[in-house]
């Protein structure tokens, strides 16, 4: 059954990245090829106001219940449906035509952000219309992840896979520092004319938070015009089988292969215990470090910024022996660090270390997803990847969820320590049992 994407020759050039370039060519060797240009800088446009959302949502929510339960809800809701769906759309990734799926998606998620737009500025929104725009758009990219994550390979040659991922992820953290930036941004600047017209703070923040929600739709257009230029070609499989035959092989791959059963529980093991650190963020800069909406942007931006480098520094290393072991041993290191900064008092010291978890992060990340997508097979890429997607992006939701039912308890603190040790465990286990990961 062959997969659906080629590469355009015209896209591949004549010397794809060579061992004797340099740091800065083989950090850049996937722009070598323009489908792969063109889609990274519409997604990174998209990934700013996905971000400058995020900042705005989670201080919606945090304004309207006061609540780090309703923190980790929202998040549950928008990666629920990646968990329940992401299966299916991994087979869809592998039948139909994935920049056309690509597109569906972000459609739906470009109507969610205006809706809840139109619900701000009408000052309507309510914590539960909230939780079920979260939930549709985790609904649209359940069947736009898989489909984005096999389509990437598709525009690179295999050697530059590693590059390709590293760079997305670079943009994907960039957007990490620009947008919550530009989300404070809006937001004060809102505040401020707001008090020039005697508007009170309240409709003023909220006015802003439209604002950012507008902004995040528009940004949808950018990537849906790169997406419509992509000039690969979709080839349907000879002889396709029903969706639960296809869905079966998938999973009989993960399963008989010990290496990428591995990596698939690490991913979900780090998603789990580590993105509590970005889910808490609000509430430790409101209640541990006393900070406004500004101070928890800029805790956003240090985060991300240390992302942005660490996925520099995999770019430039490319493909190379033993990821799998840097990978553990840098989980490792992430662990201590977000044990360190959920016992930080000091404001300096926090954003160091936040910038170090982001980087450790990210390194971890771009690695083990680049080990997946140099092991599977073409064939079947899409429901593999959906495999994985399911455990990276599941552990993201479960993780807050449970987190902020405990934090609502023992406070954010203690439950990020927690986390940070046992993040530690996990990493330690894999360095003393392998199943495989330790020798990639």
């Amino acid at each position: 059954m062959s997969d659906a994407v080629q590469v355009d020759p015209v896209s591949t050039p004549a010397v794809a990245a060579q061992p004797s370039v340099g740091m800065v060519r083989r950090t850049l060797a996937a722009f070598h090829y323009r489908d792969f240009r063109v889609l990274w800088f519409g997604s990174c446009t998209s990934s700013i106001g996905t971000w400058m959302q995020a900042v705005a949502e989670n201080w919606l929510v945090l304004s309207i219940t006061g609540s780090a339960f309703f923190l980790g809800l929202d998040a549950f809701m928008q990666q629920l449906p990646i968990m329940l769906f992401t299966l299916i759309g991994g087979v869809l990734a592998d039948r139909l035509d994935r920049r056309r799926t690509l597109l569906t998606s972000q459609y739906i998620q470009m109507s969610c952000a205006f809706t809840l737009a139109v619900l701000v500025f009408l000052h309507v929104a309510r914590v539960e219309y909230i939780l079920v725009l979260s939930f549709i758009t985790g609904l649209a990219q359940a069947f736009g992840g898989p489909a984005s994550q096999a389509l990437v390979p598709s525009l690179v040659q295999k050697n530059d896979l590693p590059n390709a991922i590293a760079l997305n992820s670079i943009q994907f953290n960039l957007a990490r520092v620009v947008g919550p930036l530009l989300a404070g941004g809006a937001l004060a600047m809102f505040t401020m004319f707001g008090r020039k017209f005697n508007l009170n703070s309240e409709a003023s923040t909220m006015v802003g938070m439209a604002s950012c929600f507008s902004l995040n739709g528009l940004s949808f257009l950018v990537v849906i015009v790169a997406l419509m230029s992509l000039r690969v070609k979709h080839i349907p499989p000879a002889a396709p089988k029903k969706l639960h035959e296809e869905l079966r092989g998938g999973l009989a791959y993960v399963w008989q292969q010990s290496s990428m059963l591995a990596l698939t529980i690490l991913a979900f093991a780090t998603t789990f215990l580590a993105f509590s650190v970005l889910t808490f963020l609000p509430l430790m800069a409101k209640n541990v470090f006393h900070q406004d909406v500004a101070g928890y942007t800029r805790l956003m931006a240090f985060s991300g910024s240390g992302s942005v480098m660490g996925a520099i520094l995999v770019a430039g290393l490319g493909k190379y022996r033993r990821m799998g072991l840097t990978a553990l041993v840098v989980q490792a290191l992430c662990g201590m660090l977000i044990a360190g900064f959920a016992w930080s008092k000091i404001l300096w010291v926090s954003y160091v270390l936040l910038f170090c978890i982001g980087a450790t992060l990210i390194i971890v990340f771009a690695t083990v997803a680049s080990l997946v997508q140099l092991v599977v097979p073409n064939e079947l890429r899409g429901r593999v990847m959906s495999i994985y997607m399911v455990a990276f992006r599941g552990g993201m939701p479960m993780g807050s969820l449970v987190g902020g039912f405990f934090a609502s308890r023992f406070g954010a603190p203690p439950v990020l320590v927690c986390n940070g040790i046992l993040l530690v465990i996990v990493a330690s286990y894999f360095l003393i049992r392998s199943h495989g990961v330790r020798e990639l």
